[in-house]
């Protein structure tokens, strides 16, 4: 907007009128204060300048409407105009645009699963005896970070990022056979991919060291989790929550939605992938949450529990709040007073080895491990199994 030839006129707070100027300039000098900003105010990029509020007199105001009106302007086709007559020129921003760049996930996700769900595998239905006494297992290989390239004594990348996730959940399986096991939970997800997009960086745009492209790695992390839902399906039927990260929040949800179109004809396997950052599955007597850790603050995640599953709250006696993000073991208890537990909250282990960044900023020496638990159906959190990793 040009500072001189445009009546404004400047609002207090409650609406009462402090004069009308004959420019942006004019009415700067009379406040004390900067012409651009009031000129902000009138084409709508700022809220206020100098403590009151502006905009054009009523006469320009319809002169701008006239103008849109004669050049055939539709509602919503136009974002911003520079608008040149007699008397005005004015750079105008138009709040009901619809902009034809905007990206709607949900939409993408949709169409992705419509055609990847054409070119199925088919798998007969397992038929399972009826156990006495059934368990959960839980496997949640976390943070395998695939493609990410590690500090030269870690000798850590794709390769044995696959590697180790597979050694981890068979040790699982081993570990959990001398349970009767009538359900999995694999949660996948969580930094399963080490990076977002062929720039080699996370989704927010932070550079990574990796040792593949970014479809390689995303191939190798598809054709993992096909391998391991196929080796969970020979126990028990399998219901797959996939956690959104931050390394690769559109990638792994691509890679959620690939997997649910390998396998969602079969009987064996359920899904819960969408996009909401928390998810909850209720096993019995015991309700389990499960997130990255990157998003609501510790101290609020059993509240918001109780308050996003309220139901399933009510009908369990055992809590749990399994978590990722940070590679390491921490464990939180919750009371909901002081004699009676209300949620356990632990950070998960992750197999992940240490890059160069984190090598030189110290962040090294944690515990490698993939972790899993055992859940009874009136007895909660039975067993915690961990298969872990040594420096080879």
């Amino acid at each position: 907007m040009s500072a001189t030839g445009i009546p404004i006129e400047g609002f207090t707070k409650d609406g009462k009128s402090i004069g009308t100027f004959a420019s942006a300039a004019e009415a700067a000098r009379s406040i004390g204060t900067i012409a651009t900003n009031i000129s902000g105010c009138v084409n709508g990029n700022r809220h206020s300048a100098g403590g009151y509020r502006w905009r054009l007199v009523e006469e320009d105001a319809s002169t701008i409407s006239d103008a849109i009106q004669r050049h055939s302007l539709e509602d919503t086709t136009w974002s911003s105009a520079w608008i040149k007559e007699k008397g005005i020129s004015l750079l105008v921003k138009n709040p009901n645009a619809v902009s034809n760049d905007t990206v709607n996930m949900e939409e993408i996700m949709a169409d992705f699963r419509e055609k990847m769900t054409k070119y199925t595998p088919k798998y007969p239905k397992i038929r399972r005896d009826k156990l006495k006494e059934g368990h959960l297992l839980v496997i949640d290989p976390a943070d395998l970070h695939i493609g990410k390239l590690g500090a030269d004594y870690e000798n850590y990348n794709s390769d044995k990022a696959v590697k180790l996730a597979i050694e981890g959940v068979e040790g699982l399986m081993r570990k959990a056979s001398g349970y009767e096991i009538d359900k999995i939970v694999l949660v996948i997800g969580n930094d399963v991919l080490h990076t977002d997009n062929a720039r080699r960086t996370t989704t927010s745009g932070t550079p990574q060291d990796t040792d593949r492209s970014w479809y390689e790695n995303y191939t190798r992390a598809r054709d993992l989790y096909v391998h391991i839902i196929e080796s969970l399906m020979t126990i028990a039927d399998v219901h797959i929550v996939h956690c959104p990260s931050n390394h690769d929040y559109i990638t792994g949800t691509l890679l959620a939605e690939t997997v649910y179109a390998w396998f969602h004809k079969s009987k064996n396997v359920t899904f819960d992938i969408g996009l909401i950052h928390r998810k909850y599955y209720k096993y019995g007597n015991s309700l389990i949450s499960l997130s990255h850790g990157d998003g609501a603050k510790l101290d609020q995640t059993p509240l918001l529990m109780a308050e996003e599953a309220k139901q399933d709250w009510a009908d369990t006696a055992f809590r749990y709040i399994y978590l990722h993000h940070i590679h390491h073991k921490q464990t939180y208890k919750f009371k909901a007073s002081q004699d009676f537990p209300g949620v356990s909250v632990e950070f998960l282990r992750s197999p992940s080895g240490t890059d160069r960044w984190h090598k030189d900023n110290g962040y090294t020496g944690a515990i490698r491990a993939i972790e899993g638990f055992i859940h009874s159906k009136t007895h909660g959190q039975v067993a915690r199994l961990s298969h872990t990793f040594t420096d080879e």
